[in-house]
C-alpha cells in the first residue's frame, strides 16, 4: 500500500489527451493580456496539470532507454510567462509550452527540448550552446576524422526522422582551419542541433509521450558520435 501511494504521490495525474493543452492556448492566443489571464486561471491551472502528466510520462519512457537528469516533468516545463524586458513584443504569456531534459553524467553529452503549441509539436536535440573550448575540441576532431558523426548524419534513418543537421553556421571557415578543409562544412557550425517534427493528428492520441520518446531515442547515434569526440582527446584517450 505505502508503495503504490507513493507513486501515486509522484505521478497524481496520468496523461490522457493534448485537449486541455491546445483548448487553453487557442483562447489564450486570442487574449493573451495579464485580465484575461487572471480570471480563465481555473483553465490555466488544468492545462498546465495536463502538460506535467505528458512530461512525466515522456521522462518514465525517456528512462528505458537513456538516463535522464530531470527528475520530473514539472522540473522540465519552461514558465508560460514571457519575459518582456527587451523585445518589442510585450505580450505577457507564451502561446506553446515548452520544455528541456538533461541527461545524467559527464559521459552523457546533449539535451531534449519539447515544444507543444497549436500548429503541432516538435523535438530538438543536441548542443545549442557549446562553449568555446567545447567548440574547438569538437572542430580539432573534425578536422582530424569526421567519419563518425557523418557516417550518423548520412545514414537514412537519420534523414527519414531528422533530414539534416541544424544550427547556427559560420560563413567562412573557424579561425586556424583551413577554408579548403575537405569537412569544412561541418567545421562552420556552431551549433549541432536535430528536430523532428508532429502533427496535430500524431498529438491527439494518449500514445503521445512514447511517440515523442521514440524520437528522442533516435537522437542517440548523434549524441553517441558528439559524446565520443568531447570525452576523448585527439589520441582516444578518455577525458571523463
Amino acid at each position: 500500500m505505502n508503495g503504490k501511494m507513493n507513486v501515486f504521490r509522484r505521478f497524481p495525474f496520468l496523461f490522457a489527451s493534448m485537449d486541455q493543452t491546445l483548448s487553453f492556448l487557442k483562447k489564450l492566443s486570442k487574449n493573451n493580456n495579464r485580465e484575461w489571464f487572471q480570471q480563465n486561471k481555473t483553465e490555466y491551472d488544468r492545462a498546465h496539470q495536463e502538460m506535467i502528466a505528458l512530461a512525466d510520462e515522456l521522462i518514465r519512457e525517456m528512462n528505458t532507454h537513456d538516463v535522464i537528469e530531470t527528475p520530473t516533468g514539472k522540473k522540465s516545463l519552461f514558465r508560460i510567462y514571457r519575459d518582456v524586458r527587451f523585445g518589442k513584443d510585450k505580450t505577457p504569456y507564451k502561446t506553446h509550452w515548452a520544455g528541456f531534459m538533461r541527461r545524467a553524467g559527464a559521459d552523457r553529452r546533449g539535451g531534449y527540448y519539447y515544444r507543444i503549441g497549436l500548429d503541432g509539436a516538435y523535438v530538438m536535440g543536441g548542443f545549442f550552446n557549446p562553449n568555446a573550448q567545447d567548440l574547438l575540441h569538437i572542430r580539432n576532431h573534425l578536422a582530424q576524422d569526421a567519419d563518425m558523426l557523418r557516417s550518423v548524419i548520412d545514414s537514412k534513418k537519420f534523414k527519414f526522422y531528422f533530414g539534416e543537421l541544424l544550427g547556427e553556421q559560420l560563413k567562412t571557415a573557424p579561425r586556424g582551419f583551413e577554408k579548403d578543409h575537405p569537412d569544412i562544412d561541418l567545421l562552420r557550425y556552431k551549433q549541432f542541433i536535430v528536430r523532428h517534427d508532429f502533427t496535430l493528428e500524431e498529438m491527439g492520441d494518449s500514445g503521445f509521450p512514447k511517440k515523442l520518446s521514440e524520437a528522442f531515442s533516435q537522437m542517440r547515434p548523434f549524441f553517441d558520435a558528439m559524446t565520443e569526440m568531447l570525452t576523448t582527446d585527439l589520441n582516444g584517450i578518455s577525458l571523463v
